[in-house]
């Protein structure tokens, strides 16, 4: 069966319900909302009558800024959004994104988001001299703790998400974002975010091994490594079976569908169109789960 990946994350958006809910985009690190004017074209292509929106926020180097300040911004189009679209919508948000878009799900209490699909997302973290790091600083993958991990490197939104395996206790002392999200550490608004993101209907992840961006590319299904850089899968790690935020939560409600496509590289996911012959989702992770590759077979182009 010949299909697209942008088909695929079309279905993952929308396929879970009746119609056809207005879909929400969210760009990721270094990039603008025309960035995903492909996408957008796709899905109104596809499904004529759905209504896109793709917020014009924190593009290019703005994608720099710390991520609580660019999840303030993006909450409060959230809640413009909850007011136009008063029987929910769906969020689609790819690379750094998908992190922002967690920190706006888990903040609002009333944020109205069904489907939450996070595209090639460093969900537990980013650790690697990938293209994106590489920008900021070449060639310091063993060191660049030092950097993030002080007020300074706070300020910048790559930092907020770095997460060194051989300095966790550091990480969780001095990053001011990511483990504050994942509920690491002890907070007082913990009990109320995990509410707040367990509103969701479902969570879709996606990605794949060929992504050249997100390390390790397990992080985009909650997967990362330990201190000796083997990878640990999600359901093996300390926030799921703790459930600090609510993942255990939704996977045990049945509610989480994990997508992994080989060959893919990060900027595939939105930057071309993607066609092969596919009749479910590749189990390389072994937790590809049976709701994807339903996904998967209900797709023709």
């Amino acid at each position: 069966m010949r299909t697209s990946l942008l088909a695929l994350l079309l279905l993952a958006a929308v396929g879970y319900t009746c119609g056809y809910k207005p879909v929400v985009l969210v760009h990721g690190a270094f990039g603008d909302n025309k960035g995903l004017n492909r996408m957008k074209r796709f899905i109104k292509r596809e499904h004529p009558g759905t209504k896109v929106v793709v917020p014009n926020l924190f593009s290019n180097r703005g994608s720099m800024m710390p991520m609580w300040r660019q999840i303030q911004g993006y909450g409060l189009a959230v809640k413009k959004l909850a007011k136009k679209f008063p029987n929910g919508f769906h969020l689609l948000c790819f690379s750094q994104g998908g992190l922002v878009c967690r920190g706006v799900l888990s903040l609002l209490p009333k944020h109205k988001v069904h489907n939450f699909i996070a595209l090639a997302s460093p969900l537990a973290g980013q650790f690697g001299e990938a293209f994106n790091v590489q920008r900021l600083f070449p060639n310091i993958e063993g060191d660049a703790y030092k950097i993030c991990y002080n007020p300074v490197g706070q300020q910048v939104s790559i930092c907020n998400y770095w997460k060194d395996p051989r300095h966790i206790r550091r990480y969780l002392k001095k990053n001011t974002f990511l483990p504050v999200l994942n509920g690491e550490v002890n907070h007082k608004r913990k009990k109320a975010w995990k509410k707040n993101f367990l509103r969701i209907k479902k969570l879709v992840l996606i990605g794949g091994p060929a992504d050249d961006v997100i390390t390790p590319w397990q992080s985009s299904i909650f997967g990362f490594y330990d201190k000796n850089k083997n990878v640990v899968p999600m359901r093996k790690q300390k926030i799921y079976k703790k459930d600090t935020f609510g993942l255990k939560t939704l996977d045990k409600r049945g509610d989480i569908e994990e997508c992994i496509l080989p060959k893919v590289t990060h900027g595939g996911w939105i930057n071309r169109r993607v066609r092969r012959n596919i009749s479910g989702c590749p189990e390389g992770s072994g937790e590809t789960s049976l709701g994807a590759r339903k996904v998967l077979r209900n797709i023709s182009d």
